[in-house]
């Protein structure tokens, strides 16, 4: 004797299948990766205006700020680690919680961290740097070009990522010595005389808590310039920076 499976009515089945893929989704955007657009030209040149990126957020453990609405149903993290010096974080400013801020992260629990003249000091030592040659910024639509000089920095530890300097006065060039506390982390823009970073105390960013981070930003995988009107659907194509796609981050 055949026997027969009872199937489902195919509207029920189409809500069904609507449904598990909402919750795989979902799950993907919680527990693994998230989308995140850059709006600002703080890390320039390691990210552009118009770049989209994916950030891992199993990388570091959970936090509360790791799930939709950021529910505050417990503290610190689930499964937590410390992220290297040198890696490109999403985190919650600590005075601004509802926004997510991308930066570079330059001091860890204890380390101190000064600019002199616009040169980094972390603990003490000037953290070298190797010029590269002039860089125009036009990532910004609302900005005109901006020519900076560029170099590679080396943090310690060896990692080498490209920074941006214009010049070398004022507060964010010649700060006081800063005492990373425990459980905090110190973050700075890679376009360092346009970022508002771990140098501003009275800021929303200050020292960052190690429970306020999201992820580390892994994989470029969309980027588009913006200098058209969105209404200008013909300029779309060139607009896109095929360069920069799947381009990893560093």
């Amino acid at each position: 004797m055949a026997l027969r499976t009872q199937k489902s009515h195919p509207v029920v089945e189409f809500f069904k299948t609507i449904l598990y893929a909402g919750l795989i989704a979902v799950g993907i955007h919680t527990f693994l990766f998230e989308p995140f657009f850059i709006p600002s030209g703080s890390m320039v040149p390691t990210l552009l205006v118009g770049d989209y990126l994916f950030v891992n957020k199993f990388a570091y453990g959970y936090s509360h700020y790791s799930f939709p609405f950021s529910p505050d149903f417990f503290s610190g993290r689930i499964f937590g680690s410390l992220p290297k010096r040198g890696a490109v974080v999403v985190f919650r400013p600590p005075g601004d919680p509802s926004e997510d801020f991308i930066k570079r992260v330059i001091g860890l629990p204890g380390d101190t961290v000064q600019m002199v003249k616009g040169q980094l000091l972390i603990n003490g030592k000037q953290v070298p740097r190797t010029f590269i040659g002039n860089y125009t910024d036009d990532s910004d639509p609302n900005d005109g070009p901006v020519v900076a000089r560029e170099y590679i920095e080396t943090l310690p530890g060896g990692v080498r990522h490209k920074i941006l300097k214009r010049d070398s006065y004022g507060f964010a060039n010649n700060t006081p010595v800063f005492t990373v506390p425990a459980g905090d982390l110190f973050m700075m823009g890679d376009n360092r005389d346009d970022s508002e970073d771990s140098r501003f105390m009275d800021g929303p960013v200050g020292y960052v808590p190690v429970a306020n981070l999201i992820g580390p930003a892994d994989v470029i995988f969309f980027s588009i310039d913006l200098k058209y009107p969105f209404y200008e659907f013909w300029e779309w194509p060139f607009e896109i920076r095929w360069n920069r796609m799947l381009h990893t981050i560093s």
